[in-house]
């Protein structure tokens, strides 16, 4: 048509460009637009134009829409109306593009279709969507007139910002004002009720879905499921999953991330199961969920089959899935598998950086997520409250003071508030690394402190020497109304350990269940046997180990043996060693102990025969290392390394402090010690 000239009025190339827009044949509409003159141009054909772009939905197209609007502005024969300005507010919702969006309002009140019922539909999802929810309401509250789209965008605005209760009154408004209610209010109101606080609220939500009919609906029964699961009402959403009678993948999706969420992953696994037998194709979203339930069951090969699988349906590279995959396997401990699914991806994103860091300081690798968050930082990526709460928990564990406060200048410069999870990071890697007063202020300025702040800050003071302190900061944890879980009673018993508070000790111990319901576990029957065994209750430790009512394979006997050999109880040492041997012990301490036991009894024959049972296991003795940071450099010591620039210097001075030891009168206990350490103390003796 363009070739013989056939295009001879606008009528027939509006009717042409509108073809190829809705055609999404985007090139040809625009090459169409720009050769009609633009004295020509009417309102149809800048808006067939903008409203194409507009919900092609790319940035692209929507900063595409939003020029041609202004072009259209320019000219002085076309003024924008209702359909134009629908299209330019739909762009600068996709953009989040506020002031594109305010522009085209002031030209929508300046044309008198402000209060066009479409036009304000769509400039309120405008506010909504780039988080100018009360600049919303004060639009919806000044609406002549509004529709069903209108109740529920300002109900998905206030959801969407987790401000549940005005998501609710607004719906309560609609009710009033609106005789129908239909199934987007509905799916809007319940997707704000995230909380348990809401779940009667959702009750009589779903009462009024019955009522009007509206169960039937797949996408009303799928928000019923997922509010319910968030309510954490697991039962209430497993029913209504069972009753609903036509589910799709969302609904499967809700359900297993629901059992994920609130813990009973096993469940989530074996209805993901089901959902494959019945045939139903799984989201991205389901996968997400399940991966997650394998995380927390630390179910590596059921990981790995899923990982095979988001691979088959075409999802192996999309980033939710990833980053699930890559905190599943960090917390599966396979750290090498997590790092290659971290680095398919070319530009992470602060959730895929949290995952891997956060993996790595979980498994003990404080150096790796260190170095991850610098590479991090290098690569400009802005980190959130959970980064840095990783990062502050492997500065902790390796006492790296100079780094942590590093750390928190960060959060100052990042305008994160001392709250859970950050403040309670920031206070325990104080107290881990001996900065005991700073620790203690973090800890007060917190706005509000969970079981996590107040077990952090317990155990810095009593693993500092001040465990009165943490006993007396545990009577108040109880009178502000926080409920003390295992870990809290751990760090009590640890304080009474290390004060030889025995009596002490037996109360906590019993406190737990009697007041508590908190069963002890194998790290209680540890504290309790380490408290004996400082105290010299040896034979009594025995008789409580032999008493436990847990499974504690060989972690009891080896701290008794540990006490017998500093008590010289070498006969209770013997017994509790060959019960260490006896039951295969792995770990190379319980035969160097038992060992140096019986040197000291001088029966060479059964030093002989533990040292054969260690070389026949393959048990090898793994060497001590200790670091220090001094002046940003970390010195490192491994036994028997002579690698340090300056071990001449530090073997001198070592020398001299052990003689100036002996000249005070202070004897070494050679019995405690390995013999090539003997040897060498001996030839400074003499």
């Amino acid at each position: 048509m363009l070739k013989t000239g056939s295009i001879s009025s606008i009528y027939v190339a509006n009717t042409l460009l509108n073809l190829y827009a809705k055609t999404n044949h985007l090139s040809h509409a625009l090459t169409l637009f720009d050769s009609i003159n633009d004295n020509d141009k009417d309102d149809v054909s800048w808006n067939s134009l903008i409203n194409a772009f507009s919900q092609n939905h790319s940035p692209s197209s929507s900063s595409f829409a939003i020029s041609l609007f202004r072009r259209m502005m320019r000219t002085n024969n076309v003024i924008p109306n209702a359909h134009t300005l629908a299209g330019v507010f739909s762009a600068a919702s996709n953009l989040s593009d506020v002031a594109a969006g305010k522009q085209a309002h002031s030209v929508a009140v300046k044309t008198g279709c402000s209060g066009d019922v479409y036009v304000g539909s769509s400039l309120l999802n405008m506010y909504c969507k780039t988080g100018f929810v009360f600049d919303a309401r004060k639009l919806f509250d000044r609406m002549p007139e509004r529709n069903t789209v209108s109740w529920a965008t300002m109900i998905s605005g206030y959801a969407s910002r987790d401000i549940a209760d005005k998501a609710v009154e607004v719906f309560e408004l609609m009710r009033h004002e609106e005789e129908i209610q239909n199934e987007f209010a509905l799916t809007s109101v319940l997707s704000a009720l995230t909380s348990d606080v809401f779940v009667y609220t959702g009750r009589q939500v779903h009462s009024l879905a019955i009522k009007n009919g509206l169960l039937a609906i797949v996408s009303v029964a799928n928000a019923l499921v997922t509010m319910y699961a968030k309510c954490g009402s697991l039962d209430d959403a497993v029913r209504t999953f069972e009753f609903s009678g036509d589910k799709n993948s969302i609904t499967w999706s809700a359900m297993v991330t629901g059992y994920a969420q609130g813990g009973d992953s096993d469940k989530a696994l074996k209805l993901f199961n089901k959902m494959h037998s019945s045939g139903v194709m799984p989201s991205e979203f389901t996968l997400v969920g399940v991966i997650n339930a394998c995380s927390d069951l630390c179910a590596v090969v059921e990981g790995k089959q899923l990982h095979g699988f988001a691979f088959k349906l075409g999802f192996g590279f999309q980033l939710y899935v990833l980053s699930a995959l890559v905190d599943m396997y960090a917390k599966c401990g396979s750290l090498a598998d997590a790092r290659k699914g971290f680095e398919c991806v070319q530009q992470p994103d602060v959730v895929l950086w949290t995952s891997i860091i956060t993996g790595y300081v979980q498994n003990g690798d404080y150096e790796g997520g260190l170095n991850l968050y610098g590479k991090m930082q290098m690569e400009r990526v802005i980190p959130n409250e959970l980064t840095m709460a990783s990062v502050l928990r492997a500065c902790s564990s390796l006492a790296a003071l100079d780094q942590g406060k590093q750390m928190h200048a960060r959060i100052i410069k990042y305008g994160f508030k001392l709250e859970v999870p950050i403040g309670s990071a920031l206070s325990a890697m104080y107290t881990k690394c001996g900065s005991l007063d700073d620790g203690y202020l973090i800890f007060w300025r917190m706005p509000s402190r969970d079981v996590i702040s107040w077990n952090a800050m317990i155990s810095g003071l009593s693993q500092n020497g001040h465990g009165n302190k943490a006993l007396e900061l545990f009577e108040k944890m109880l009178l502000e109304g926080i409920k003390p879980d295992p870990v809290t009673f751990v760090n009590l018993l640890s304080a009474c350990s290390h004060m030889g508070l025995v009596d002490r000790g037996w109360e906590y111990f019993k406190m737990m269940f009697d007041e508590f319901n908190i069963a002890p576990m194998v790290e209680h029957y540890a504290c309790m046997v380490d408290i004996l065994s400082r105290a010299g209750k040896l034979n009594e430790a025995k008789e409580f180990i032999e008493s436990a009512t847990v499974d504690h394979g060989l972690c009891l006997w080896r701290i008794l043996l540990g006490a017998c050999k500093n008590h010289r109880n070498y006969e209770l040492g013997v017994y509790a060693g060959e019960k260490l041997v006896e039951l295969g012990s792995p770990e190379s301490s319980a035969y160097v102990l038992l060992s140096s036991i019986y040197t000291a009894l001088g029966d060479r024959e059964n030093v002989e025969r533990v040292r054969r049972i260690m070389k026949d296991r393959g048990v090898n003795k793994e060497p001590g290392c200790s670091w220090i940071e001094l002046k940003s450099l970390v010195h490192v010591f491994v036994v028997g390394d002579n690698q340090h620039p300056q071990v001449d210097e530090i073997r001198s001075e070592l020398e001299l402090l052990t003689k100036l030891m002996i000249d005070e009168g202070y004897q070494p206990l050679l019995d405690s010690l390995p013999e090539t350490v003997i040897d060498n103390l001996t030839g400074i003796i003499i």
